[in-house]
């Protein structure tokens, strides 16, 4: 699967854009992965921007993911969902969608095993580093623990939290197998660009793993 660059969604952090029109900019400037993320839209909300990611990124022939909710990640249909240590366990979520790609974040080596052993299909540390986008998410992890995870697990391990153009190519040839950004895509006055540079980047820096 192409996670190279995976970009999350955040209404706090757009500068006023919906979702859709995060997604639609993002993937046209090349992002492979979009997330729909938000703690506070209701379920009918989700749901609708749901169904309008779907539309764009299956257009653009990226892949879209919800954050945390299986049920609207299997009524919009979308390609996956990522869950947190707090949500729905994997091995339940393998269960109910057993088509679907499951994420997890994970903080530790022993999360990601488990993740793996109950069926996720890739793990996301976080956060990498220390982040404002992501308050609840505690201090930065740090490189070596996702070179770690990479060299223990089978599945493909991206990172999120803190990744900016400056630490992008570390992170890549850390071992990860792509970057999840919020605030270094969406709080840019111009997310294609943003999108662009740090694909370039990564691309750059995936050459000399």
């Amino acid at each position: 699967m192409p996670y190279s660059l995976y970009v999350v969604t955040d209404p706090m952090l757009s500068l006023g854009r919906s979702h859709a029109e995060v997604a639609a900019l993002a993937v046209a400037g090349g992002a492979d992965v979009i997330q729909l993320r938000d703690k506070s839209a209701s379920g009918r909300e989700l749901l609708a921007a749901a169904e309008s990611i779907r539309k764009i990124t299956a257009s653009a022939g990226a892949l879209f993911i919800v954050n945390d909710r299986l049920d609207i990640a299997l009524a919009s249909g979308a390609d996956g969902v990522h869950l947190g240590q707090d949500d729905l366990p994997v091995r339940a979520a393998r269960a109910i969608a057993p088509d679907l790609i499951i994420g997890v974040s994970v903080g530790s080596v022993g999360e990601g095993q488990r993740a793996v052993a109950d069926g996720a299909d890739y793990v996301a540390l976080s956060p990498l580093f220390s982040t404002p986008s992501k308050v609840d998410a505690g201090e930065g992890h740090g490189l070596d623990l996702l070179t770690t995870l990479c060299g223990e697990l089978e599945i493909p391990v991206l990172a999120i939290g803190g990744i900016n153009p400056s630490n992008v190519q570390h992170v890549i040839r850390a071992g990860a197998a792509g970057v999840a950004v919020i605030s270094a895509v969406i709080s840019r006055p111009e997310i294609p660009l943003a999108v662009q540079g740090l694909k370039s980047l990564i691309l750059e820096a995936k050459k000399s793993v």
